[in-house]
């Protein structure tokens, strides 16, 4: 399952796995052979999906899309004009090595781009505007 998680201001994707129980054995368990029953074990909520926070564009014009993690652009899906669906891919990112689709919060217009394969960006550095 991923997450984004929130640390001094700054958010990280991270990936959690569940782990087989024989993983969990502790010493003395591992010298009698016997394994303890496995306490109960609570899920944890999501912090927040991973799609980009919309937000109003500075001029009022459009809705930007921020990045939601530092990370590098390996590829821009979409063109300046081009008409676009919420959740269609605009870009890929690489982050913490894993690739990750960049998504339209809202169907509309890409009126800019503001970066290029190759870029390094910032947590919530605008990538582009929506009309």
């Amino acid at each position: 399952m991923k997450y984004i998680v929130t640390l001094n201001q700054k958010k990280y994707e991270v990936e959690v796995e569940r782990v087989s129980p024989f993983h969990m054995l502790t010493h003395e368990e591992v010298a009698t052979g016997v394994k303890a029953a496995p306490a109960p074990v609570q899920p944890a909520a999501p912090v927040q999906t991973a799609a980009p926070v919309a937000t109003p564009a500075a001029s009022g014009s459009g809705t930007t899309v921020n990045s939601p993690m530092p990370g590098t652009i390996l590829e821009v899906k979409t063109a300046v004009g081009q008409s676009v669906k919420s959740g269609q891919t605009l870009f890929i990112m690489e982050a913490m090595k894993m690739e990750t689709e960049i998504v339209a919060p809202a169907d509309g217009v890409v009126a800019s781009i503001a970066v290029k394969s190759g870029d390094i960006t910032e947590t919530d550095q605008v990538l582009a505007t929506l009309s």
